[in-house]
């Protein structure tokens, strides 16, 4: 199975990564570029640096099918540029903002040589703080070949998203113990790879 975080890099994704190493996790962070790749290049590098796979949620996390083509391309070749200016490599997975995609987006994302990344497993972290029920949420929900959903994010309002880093620990160990491994996105789809323009929700299982 594959762990991602939306909305990274913020001021927490250290702590992330300090745990991914304890455990020997590889993730992937889908980053946006406004106010967090641009903000914090040097965890940028660290994630690269560490094994992680850095891909794009766009530039600042403007609804692809709300606005017009142009806009969503240049949304989508802002955030994948700003992390190819930071590591030297330009992301070839895009999770659209909210997960809400379209043949428009699809077509977009073929032009660019990018696949779409949904989930299969989320815990809603953003609507509470209890590092437990998150941990119970997705230990209930994940099956093999599935992508698990988190967020990596400071809420101003303190309302939600603050419980995801202390859920980690028990969600790597709970599910370790059922007999799953933690692999980055790219390897979840392997060998065929990623396809350009397709929209993934989940991996094969048939491996």
């Amino acid at each position: 199975m594959a762990l991602t975080f939306d909305d990274s890099p913020s001021v927490r994704t250290p702590r992330i990564l300090d745990i991914l190493r304890r455990y020997r996790v590889r993730a992937t962070f889908f980053t946006l570029g406004r106010d967090h790749v641009v903000a914090y290049p040097g965890t940028v590098r660290r994630m690269a640096a560490e094994g992680h796979e850095v891909e794009t949620l766009t530039w600042s996390h403007r609804i692809l099918t709300g606005i017009g083509p142009a806009e969503a391309r240049k949304e989508i070749t802002r955030g994948r540029d700003a992390v190819a200016k930071v590591i030297g490599r330009r992301p070839v997975l895009l999770r659209p903002p909210q997960g809400r995609t379209s043949p428009a987006v699809a077509a977009i994302c073929r032009r660019l040589g990018m696949a779409q990344v949904l989930w299969s497993a989320t815990a809603s972290d953003y609507e509470t703080t209890d590092s437990a029920l998150i941990t119970r949420r997705i230990l209930a929900r994940t099956g093999p070949g599935g992508i698990i959903l988190l967020h990596d994010r400071v809420d101003p309002s303190n309302r939600g998203y603050n419980g995801t880093v202390a859920a980690i620990p028990g969600i790597i160990s709970g599910l370790r113990a059922g007999g799953y491994t933690f692999v980055t996105v790219t390897r979840l789809l392997s060998p065929a790879g990623p396809r350009p323009g397709e929209v993934y929700r989940d991996g094969p299982l048939d491996r």
